[in-house]
């Protein structure tokens, strides 16, 4: 069976080395985002597929759907152009389901046998190797302190308590992309802890997910972090601010612990995505959280 998946350039590397998935069509939104949108299109209609399964809210893979040239199209009943859909459903985020529940109903609309399994990404021996390399003989926590979306990150002096209310002799290790190297070296010398690294920029999301994968701890936001973590079963510290773990999209390991402000704020949550800023100006559900809950 051939098993085809269209994502967002910059994200496929978590997928290159997936046993259970035929082939990667990328969607290279930043070079010419409709130009781009159009080849896509072009690529799969021209695999005729049996079925085609849309996990997005989004026109422009609702457009991709309904020029799919497939007989079963099936997605969220949100979608702009659902009413193109054979089968669908309601993406409810007050439903209480992990997002992992909502994008298995889509699916069971034509395979109603499937059941449900935890994310998974596969890394490759090379890289297994590279983190080793790293990590030799250490033990070691990971802490991902940035995120695009500043009403989402805990704010910068908590990870500087954080990592200075580490009660043993643990390496931290500080992720994040090239453009976080500032923020994660301030936090490193604040700090004032001489076994924190910082590898903004220096490692690849696959190679992140392999270091979370062994941390005795991660600590993260609501962000992809979060996500890495779910995907290796790692033990993992959720810090939820202006968002809230009920819209679904909370960590799956097994050890896992989300903190959040104890205090009943009305302003919470201001969205799903979170902003640039809070839109009030003091951001308590930020400057509020305990960080050792």
């Amino acid at each position: 069976m051939q098993n085809d998946f269209v994502l967002r350039k910059g994200n496929e590397e978590l997928l290159l080395d997936n046993p259970n998935i035929s082939r990667l069509i990328i969607w290279d939104k930043k070079n010419g985002k409709y130009r781009s949108l159009i080849r896509t299109i072009k690529e799969i209609r021209k695999e005729k597929y049996d079925a085609v399964f849309n996990f997005q809210r989004f026109a422009s893979s609702g457009f991709m759907t309904l020029r799919s040239r497939s007989a079963v199209k099936c997605g969220y009943s949100n979608n702009p152009l659902s009413f193109f859909f054979t089968h669908k459903i309601k993406h409810d985020l007050l439903s209480g389901k992990h997002e992992t529940e909502r994008n298995l109903e889509v699916l069971k609309t034509v395979l109603p046998d499937l059941l449900l399994q935890k994310p998974k990404i596969c890394t490759t021996e090379k890289i297994k190797e590279k983190i080793a390399q790293l990590t030799y003989s250490k033990s070691y926590v990971v802490m991902a302190p940035s995120s695009v979306w500043f009403t989402k990150q805990l704010p910068e002096n908590k990870w500087v308590e954080l990592i200075q209310k580490q009660h043993f002799n643990y390496t931290v290790y500080l992720i994040g992309a090239p453009g976080d190297k500032e923020l994660l070296e301030r936090i490193k010398v604040n700090s004032g802890n001489d076994q924190v690294e910082n590898l903004a920029g220096k490692l690849t999301l696959t190679e992140s997910a392999e270091l979370i994968k062994n941390a005795r701890m991660a600590y993260v936001n609501d962000s992809a972090p979060l996500h890495l973590a779910s995907a290796m079963n790692a033990p993992v510290t959720a810090y939820f601010c202006s968002t809230v773990p009920e819209f679904g999209f909370g960590p799956l390991s097994e050890h896992s612990v989300i903190v959040e402000t104890n205090e009943k704020l009305s302003c919470r949550p201001c969205g799903l995505h979170g902003h640039k800023q809070c839109p009030l100006g003091h951001f308590n559900c930020g400057n509020q959280i305990s960080i050792i809950p």
